[in-house]
């Protein structure tokens, strides 16, 4: 029997990229880095793998089981694959660029695995991009971001953008302060991830059941929130909406969820999520969170990531480069046509011709001619 695999079969949730698309994929990554580098936000490149035991620490959600592990043959220690890039920037900024002034800006593009797929799609391996502020995570420097991911996301080609922005501190917030409750935490915050009202009533925490009514576009969730009696322990939160909005609002409609917690597990006071029309999922997600330092202690940080496969699965970045053809004896004009933007596929033998290397255009006697 033929072994399946050499039939050019993959692994469950990894494809490969034909023509166009991984082209798109490629000029894609690059317009968002050019977008984030004209900010001053210089780029690092950490490893597709690293030790385990160090990527668990710094991926707050993340278990040794979640992780695409191996042995390495040198060392005999366990390795595994990045789920994800922000947590090494973190540990880049806390090393090897500790002695950087701070903020510290920098940004990143590769690929991550991870064991199981997002729930959104099939896919385990993802081409993520994004930037990390280090050192502030200041309402100026959670805008700065927010701003300059919608402005790479339009530059990019995306149109119809939506931002959810969170607080997922909030709860935790109101417990310590204004709301205390008597019944576990963690009860409350399943209780509001579900929105469940009459779970919230019989944990006696009903007065947390407003946060569900305050979700919803952001005019009247602000309204909401700032109609609730709390003493003034949510000003500094709403002010720092307000002005999120703000930024957001002449790229995207915005919506608040103030307890939304999924995938936020390491933020800190802000999270964000961008969606658009036609992109399955989310095109991408941020907020304020902290940078573990070896030695011990923390420092804030704001930062972003963008997935760049469901750009490309939307259309985005597929346009298809002009296809030269150079016929035996013009090799000579093919360099200049190169230097003006032209993708030129020259003959090896007199067997080529423009319909069969896949051309638009051929040149003959020095002249193009359009076919």
């Amino acid at each position: 029997m033929t072994d399946p695999i050499s039939k050019g079969l993959l692994p469950e949730g990894f494809r490969d990229r034909l023509p166009p698309q991984a082209e798109a994929a490629a000029d894609l990554l690059r317009t968002l880095l050019d977008q984030v580098s004209a900010h001053g936000y210089e780029r690092v490149s950490p490893p597709l793998v690293e030790f385990e035991d160090s990527l668990v620490t710094r991926l707050s959600s993340a278990r040794p089981q979640d992780l695409l592990r191996f042995v390495d043959p040198l060392s005999q220690r366990t390795l595994a694959l990045r789920p994800d890039i922000t947590a090494q920037v973190g540990r880049i900024a806390a090393t090897r660029m500790a002695h950087i002034a701070r903020p510290l800006r920098l940004a990143y593009g590769g690929p991550v695995l991870r064991v199981r797929p997002a729930q959104v799609g099939p896919q385990r391996e993802a081409m993520q991009m994004g930037a990390e502020l280090i050192g502030s995570d200041h309402v100026d420097a959670v805008a700065e971001l927010l701003g300059i991911a919608l402005e790479a996301l339009a530059a990019a080609g995306l149109a119809d953008m939506s931002v959810d922005l969170t607080l997922p501190d909030l709860v935790g917030t109101l417990a310590a302060g204004p709301w205390p409750v008597t019944a576990p935490l963690a009860d409350v915050q399943t209780a509001l991830d579900g929105k469940d009202a009459a779970a919230l009533q019989a944990l006696g925490a009903a007065q947390y059941s407003t946060l569900i009514e305050a979700a919803g576009p952001s005019d009247s969730a602000l309204a909401r929130l700032k109609a609730l009696n709390v003493s003034g322990a949510l000003n500094t939160r709403i002010a720092g909406l307000e002005r999120l909005v703000a930024t957001a609002a002449p790229h995207a409609a915005v919506t608040i969820d103030p307890t939304e917690r999924h995938g936020f597990e390491y933020q800190t006071w802000i999270g964000f999520s961008v969606f658009a029309a036609g992109v399955r999922g989310e095109v991408g997600r941020g907020g304020t969170y902290l940078v573990r330092h070896p030695g011990g202690g923390e420092e804030t940080a704001v930062g972003f990531s963008l997935y760049v496969d469901g750009l490309v699965d939307a259309g985005l970045g597929a346009s298809r480069r002009r296809r030269l053809f150079v016929p035996l004896g013009e090799a000579a004009h093919a360099a200049k046509l190169r230097a003006e933007g032209w993708t030129t596929v020259a003959a090896l033998t007199d067997a080529d011709t423009p319909t069969r290397l896949r051309c638009d255009y051929a040149l003959a006697n020095g002249e193009l001619v359009k076919l």
